[in-house]
């Protein structure tokens, strides 16, 4: 089965310092006919403005991945990590029995970043964050493992959960035959471009959810670039 969420139908709206888009519903928030896939339960398109963003707040029991598209966002928590996480790279944080974070944009454009939230395989554990870059360069046609809670992805950032998140470039034409045999469900999103997933004509920022799809293949109607993650 393949269910497309189109970009004008996600929940969302404009906070003035921030701007979000919901794939999924959580609560009051994102389309209510926008349920989980698998352990994959939130999926957010957020852009912070300069000089704001969230500042320090809790999380437990959740593993958050950041895929910054554009911009830079920085990392503060209350075990003493700090960092940024730019354009194309990857930041990811394991809750556990719980941790208090800001994510913040210091500089002088926007932010705009994938937030993605999947159930851990366990509950507790000690928190613990991490960030890297992954050149997009070395991701043209072909899918990069970005974070993973499987063994043998042993170049990716740690998750504690049955899932992987992978990201690819394609050219104008170019197409991608990917298989779904590890993990039986996946949430694709185009962070840019026009593609063709498994004949069915999908936007930039788009959703398109998989169960049961055993190979997906994607053909790019511009150049694009992709966000998928495969979960159990």
């Amino acid at each position: 089965m393949i269910e497309h969420r189109p970009k004008a139908t996600l929940g969302g709206g404009d906070h003035g310092w921030l701007k979000a888009l919901h794939h999924f519903a959580m609560g009051a928030h994102g389309n209510p006919e926008h349920r989980p896939i698998g352990n994959l339960y939130v999926w957010n398109d957020d852009e912070i403005a300069p000089g704001t963003g969230f500042p320090l707040h809790p999380h437990a029991d959740v593993e958050i991945i950041s895929y910054v598209r554009e911009g830079t966002v920085s990392h503060q928590d209350d075990l003493g990590n700090s960092g940024q996480t730019s354009a194309g790279d990857v930041q990811v944080m394991s809750a556990g029995t719980g941790i208090r974070h800001s994510e913040t944009n210091a500089h002088a454009v926007p932010a705009k970043l994938f937030q993605i939230w999947i159930d851990p395989r366990e509950r507790g554990g000690a928190p613990a964050w991490g960030t890297r870059p992954f050149p997009k360069s070395n991701r043209q046609g072909r899918f990069v493992v970005l974070a993973s809670g499987l063994s043998g992805d042993h170049d990716a950032l740690t998750i504690r959960a049955d899932a992987r998140v992978l990201g690819a470039t394609l050219l104008r034409g170019n197409t991608i035959a990917h298989s779904l045999t590890t993990l039986s469900k996946a949430y694709l999103v185009p962070a840019l471009g026009r593609i063709v997933v498994n004949g069915i004509e999908v936007s930039a920022r788009d959703g398109v959810a998989f169960l049961g799809e055993p190979v997906v293949d994607i053909t790019a109607l511009d150049d694009a670039e992709l966000v998928v993650v495969e979960t159990a």
